[in-house]
């Protein structure tokens, strides 16, 4: 086989910076965590399922992930569920072409489309809302909480503060999702999500991914605290992966019928 012209030199210092910045954002976040930055909204958490409440998280793009991170995986809450831009086309009315916009980030920013997607949902009074966005200021997650403070509901905003508060909303509101929310945390990202500037490629290393899971473990962990200091048995996931595991999250979803949704 041909010699490919790309290089194979030994991994670069670049690896090593990459994994600095991961770290020290880990670090800052773990700080914050430790000196009580979660509690108010781990309260919020464990007070709506304490209630009845389900847990609705959205995200959309690469912040789907942190939906996917609170929704329906071993460790987690199970009175959970992922809204997701898709479900305007698996629950909707939309034609399959509208996936194609999902793909190029063009769905997540149209106006109106809130309003569409969250009466796909089925919410309940005693439900709260996490809402993660990188940026926080395209129309989808920008309306969707704003329908949620509307209708009563808790809002939690997982976003860069340093990104959002650089750039203009795409909202006709004017308004930014942290600037809507009760509670927000900070994924400490910075401007642009990337962390490192590659002569000749551009910025690479992004980091909301990584920081955002941390932050979505962080507040399941202290949410499941708060429910047991309340001498709550709280209701999780175990994996389907171990023996009883399907048994004993399908007796515990079986509760929640008609109100969870994790497909796609």
């Amino acid at each position: 086989m041909p010699e490919s012209n790309v290089s194979k030199s030994p991994a670069s210092a670049s690896v090593a910076e990459f994994s600095r910045e991961v770290g020290s954002r880990l670090e800052a976040i773990t700080r914050w965590a430790a000196g009580g930055g979660l509690a108010e909204a781990a309260g919020a958490v464990a007070d709506a399922v304490a209630n009845g409440g389900v847990v609705q998280a959205f995200g959309t793009g690469h912040s789907e992930a942190f939906a996917m991170e609170i929704a329906g995986r071993a460790g987690g809450l199970i009175p959970t569920s992922k809204i997701a831009l898709r479900d305007l086309v698996l629950h909707g009315t939309r034609d399959v072409e509208a996936l194609d916009a999902l793909e190029g980030s063009m769905l997540e920013r149209e106006d109106g489309l809130a309003r569409e997607l969250f009466g796909l949902q089925a919410v309940d009074p005693r439900d709260i809302f996490i809402i993660a966005s990188n940026s926080g200021v395209n129309a989808s997650v920008v309306g969707l909480a704003l329908l949620a403070k509307e209708r009563g509901h808790t809002v939690i905003a997982v976003t860069s503060l340093e990104h959002t508060s650089a750039v203009e909303t795409k909202h006709p509101s004017g308004m930014r999702l942290s600037e809507i929310a009760d509670i927000v945390m900070d994924n400490k990202a910075p401007f642009g999500d990337t962390v490192l500037e590659i002569s000749g490629g551009g910025g690479v290393g992004a980091v909301s991914s990584i920081t955002g899971a941390y932050i979505a473990q962080l507040l399941t962990i202290e949410t499941v605290q708060c429910l047991v200091r309340a001498g709550k048995k709280p209701p999780i996931y175990v994996s389907a992966n171990v023996p009883g595991g399907d048994d004993h999250n399908n007796a515990l979803v079986a509760h929640y019928a008609g109100r969870l949704r994790r497909e796609a």
